[in-house]
């Protein structure tokens, strides 16, 4: 696996880049096909903020879907420590996937696979099964109040709902936007309170 760490506004010294890897290179026990790691390591310059003010975000792309974790914490090292741990969980819960598809035995509901799941999760932007393309939008209009700084394009393959949720408990985020497999319709589920969930889709026009 190709493990690549950078740092936004942040130098990442050499011992620490042999730190991830090591930590890293346990997680291969559940899927000798990852690919790539991508490891953001961000600072915090809030004073209010000193206790997480360094966070570690994590991106795995796999030959099926992007699994993704990120934690803040006081210092890189603990930070790094509980996106592992993250990435560890959502990587388990993706092999046990795995098994129960060959073994043809009912999936696991969403309510069961996620059971151990925090409920708080930060990030907001979906990723889908492969690896997305992001594109960052450097022109602004000052009249606004409002920018758009990011856009991603990713893969359309109509999956199901409960598919849906997995892919999106996967990535730790609060909504997923995904093709219907059975309405054909663009759909986006996310998370509600405790482990409901609600479903958009948009409406056939005549």
């Amino acid at each position: 696996m190709d493990i690549v760490v950078k740092g936004r506004n942040v130098e990442v010294p050499d011992h620490y880049r042999e730190h991830v890897a090591d930590k890293l290179s346990k997680v291969e026990r559940y899927d000798q096909k990852l690919m790539r790691a991508d490891v953001e390591l961000f600072h915090e310059r809030n004073p209010r903020q000193s206790d997480k003010c360094q966070r570690v975000e994590i991106t795995v792309m796999t030959r099926g879907p992007v699994v993704r974790a990120e934690a803040c914490a006081k210092d890189f090292y603990s930070a790094l420590d509980a996106a592992i741990n993250k990435l560890d969980g959502r990587l388990r819960r993706a092999a046990d996937r795995r098994r129960v598809h060959r073994g043809r035995h009912a999936p696991v509901s969403v309510a069961a696979a996620t059971a151990g799941l925090p409920t708080d999760l930060p990030s907001l932007e979906p990723v889908a099964d492969s690896a997305p393309v992001a594109t960052a939008l450097a022109e602004h209009d000052d009249s606004q109040p409002w920018r758009i700084v990011r856009e991603k394009e990713h893969p359309s393959d109509p999956m199901t709902v409960d598919d849906a949720l997995f892919q999106m408990e996967l990535v730790g985020h609060d909504f997923y936007l995904f093709l219907d497999k059975e309405s054909g319709r663009p759909s986006v589920v996310y998370r509600r309170r405790g482990y409901d969930y609600g479903i958009l889709s948009l409406e056939a026009t005549a």
